[in-house]
C-alpha cells in the first residue's frame, strides 16, 4: 500500500473490515517528542512493546525548540515525530511535505501560580505572568483568550516571556512572577518543587476549561499531534498504519496504569517518576487520527490565526492534511 489513500483507508471505520495486516516491520525508527505529555505515550508504548508491529528498535528523540523540527525536516533526517498542531499546519501550508496522523494531547497548559486566589483569567491583571514560547501555541492561545474576556494582554498584565518550562517554573518558585503558563509534565513538576523551596503552588488556571468556555462547542484542544512525511509515508504506508495502531493502545495503557508508564518514561524525559506519575491524569493523552476531529482542530488553528496568521501559514490547511 502506498499514499494517503492506504492510510484513509485503514483509519476508517467499518463493522465488516477485517483486522488491517501490516506489512514486516522496518528495523528503526527515530520518532522525535517534545519533553511533554504526549512523549509519554511514545516512551510506554516502545517499553511496552506496542510499537513492534511497525519498528524494530523504536527510539525516541527529544527536541526542545520547534526550530529543530524545522531543520531536520530541511536536512532530512526528520520523518515522523510529535508537534503543536499549528506547528504541523504550518509546515503543510509552507509545503514541505507533511500529514498530519493524529492528536496526541487535547491540552496540557495550565496557569500555575502560589496565591490560590487566581483562578481566572480576569484574577491575572496587574500581575506578571511568566509565558512561554512567545509567538507560539501557548502564549497565542492565552492572547486569544485574554480578548475574549477583554483583557488587554499588553496592558493590564506584565508578561514576562521565557524559552523553557523550566524557566517558566524557576521564575514562580523564586517568586518573580505571579504566576506561570507552564505544560504538563513541568507543571507537575513545578508543585514539587514549590514544596521542597517551602512554598504551595496550585493549579489556578486550566486553560482547557477556559478555552471551552470561549468556544462552547470544542471541549478539548487537539494541541500536538504526530506527524509524518509524505516521502516515509509514500515508502512505509502500512508502517505509518501501525504505528498508530500501537499509540491508541499505549495512550490507553498510560491512563490505565500511570504509574508504569511514568517509570517508562522518568529516565528519557529526565524528570522523577511520581512527578510524570501525578502529571498524566492533566495531560489528557489520546491517539484520535486527526481527520477524526478536523473541526476541534480547525477551531484552534483559526484562534491562532486570529492572534498571528503566518504561525499556521496564512490559511487554513485543506483537507489532504488530515491522515
Amino acid at each position: 500500500m502506498k499514499g494517503g489513500a492506504s492510510l484513509c483507508g485503514a483509519f476508517a471505520v467499518c463493522a465488516a473490515a477485517p483486522q488491517p495486516a501490516y506489512a514486516a516491520p522496518i528495523d528503526q525508527l527515530e520518532i522525535w517528542g517534545p519533553p511533554a505529555g504526549p512523549s509519554i505515550t511514545v516512551l510506554h508504548a516502545i517499553a511496552t512493546g506496542k510499537l513492534d508491529a511497525a519498528v524494530r528498535k523504536p527510539s525516541l528523540r527529544i527536541w526542545r525548540q520547534v526550530d529543530e523540527v524545522r531543520a531536520g525536516l530541511t536536512s532530512k533526517s526528520f520523518d515522523v515525530g510529535i508537534v503543536p498542531v499549528p506547528v504541523a499546519a504550518n509546515l503543510f501550508n509552507r509545503g514541505l511535505g507533511v500529514r498530519l496522523v493524529n492528536v496526541m494531547t487535547d491540552g496540557i497548559l495550565y496557569v500555575m501560580s502560589t496565591d490560590p486566589s487566581l483562578t481566572s483569567l480576569e484574577a491575572l491583571k496587574g500581575r506578571k505572568l511568566a509565558t512561554l514560547f512567545p509567538n507560539e501555541l501557548p502564549s497565542l492561545l492565552l492572547t486569544r483568550l485574554f480578548q475574549h474576556a477583554g483583557i488587554d494582554g499588553a496592558k493590564d498584565l506584565e508578561q514576562i516571556p521565557t524559552a523553557t518550562p523550566l524557566e517558566a517554573m524557576q521564575l514562580l518558585v523564586l517568586g518573580r512572577v505571579d504566576a506561570a503558563l507552564i505544560p504538563e509534565p513541568a507543571a507537575s513538576a513545578a508543585i514539587v518543587k514549590g514544596s521542597l523551596a517551602g512554598k504551595t503552588v496550585h493549579r489556578v488556571i486550566d486553560l482547557q476549561v477556559e478555552w471551552a468556555k470561549m468556544t462552547g462547542e470544542h471541549k478539548t484542544v487537539p494541541q500536538a499531534g504526530l506527524i509524518v512525511t509524505d516521502r516515509f509515508r509514500d515508502a512505509n504506508g502500512p508502517v505509518v498504519e501501525a504505528l498508530q495502531a500501537g499509540l491508541v493502545k499505549a495512550a490507553a495503557d498510560v491512563v490505565a496504569h500511570p504509574a508504569r508508564a511514568a517509570n517508562n518514561a522518568a529516565a528519557p524525559l529526565q524528570m522523577p517518576w511520581p512527578v510524570i506519575e501525578a502529571s498524566i491524569p492533566f495531560c489528557n493523552l489520546v491517539a484520535t487520527p486527526a481527520r477524526d476531529v478536523r473541526p476541534a482542530i480547525e477551531a484552534v488553528l483559526q484562534a491562532m490565526a486570529d492572534v498571528n496568521p503566518g504561525y499556521i501559514g496564512g490559511r487554513l490547511p485543506d483537507s489532504a492534511f488530515y491522515l
